[in-house]
């Protein structure tokens, strides 16, 4: 798949793996729109980038969704790729004072629900491309749960399914679907969880651009590759260990 000359939008945009990405496609001269929901946060990050605009809207705020979509149709007539990004994540163990409904809903929202809205919102936009995508960034334990991300783990379990179910309904049009699944990464978004042993996010965008240039669909980055070979009991055993 070619990534230049595209119009690219990243949610969470504002740090992490979203700038890491945001950052090499706009050195491939796209037009690339960072979001999240802190507008302080995303002018720092954008300074000094070229090709970069910045939107503030919550992606689990339906007006800021709806107003989003309309910005970016006007301002920029459509959208080629769209980087379904953002997340939410709790630090818990299932027990009764755990509130994990609660949590559950949150990361839900942003994780799953989120990503459905903007899908198909920009669905119209994205099939008036010559050629686009659609990258959802799931996770390692969309493959495995972790016991203390509980709810996370299976909203990336759900981001994952859908995916599959979302390349196979578009699989003769003009948008192609990928999944991103990192492991665990050093950013401040996974800090609480040890995120200084994880790989640089320059390591996962490195991975994104790699497969758009050879159209690999299901992305497993670093030791997310290492997971997947394994049996179910091995895979969570391992990412469970310590």
């Amino acid at each position: 798949m070619n990534i230049t000359n595209k119009t690219v939008l990243v949610t969470g945009g504002g740090s992490g793996i979203g700038l890491a990405i945001a950052k090499q496609l706009s050195a491939k001269n796209n037009k690339v729109i960072i979001t999240s929901r802190n507008a302080d946060k995303l002018q720092k990050a954008a300074a000094g980038l070229t090709n970069v605009t910045t939107i503030a809207a919550d992606v689990t705020n339906a007006d800021d969704v709806k107003r989003l979509v309309a910005t970016v149709k006007a301002d920029f007539c459509g959208l080629d790729i769209l980087i379904n990004n953002a997340g939410h994540t709790y630090v818990y163990n299932l027990t009764a004072e755990a509130n994990a409904e609660q949590k559950s809903r949150e990361e839900f929202d942003t994780n799953f629900f989120s990503i459905i809205s903007l899908t198909e919102l920009f669905l119209p936009s994205l099939s008036a491309s010559p050629e686009a995508a659609i990258v959802n960034v799931s996770s390692i334990l969309a493959l495995t749960p972790r016991s203390t991300l509980p709810t996370y783990s299976a909203s990336k379990a759900a981001l994952h399914s859908y995916t599959q179910a979302l390349r196979f309904a578009l699989k003769e049009t003009n948008i192609k679907v990928f999944e991103l699944m990192p492991p665990l990464v050093n950013t401040e978004f996974s800090k609480e969880i040890g995120g200084e042993n994880g790989i640089p996010p320059s390591e996962v965008a490195d991975g994104l651009i790699s497969a758009f240039a050879n159209d690999e669909y299901e992305i497993h980055v670093g030791n997310t590759a290492h997971v997947y070979s394994l049996s179910p009991p091995d895979a969570f055993n391992m990412v469970n260990a310590g």
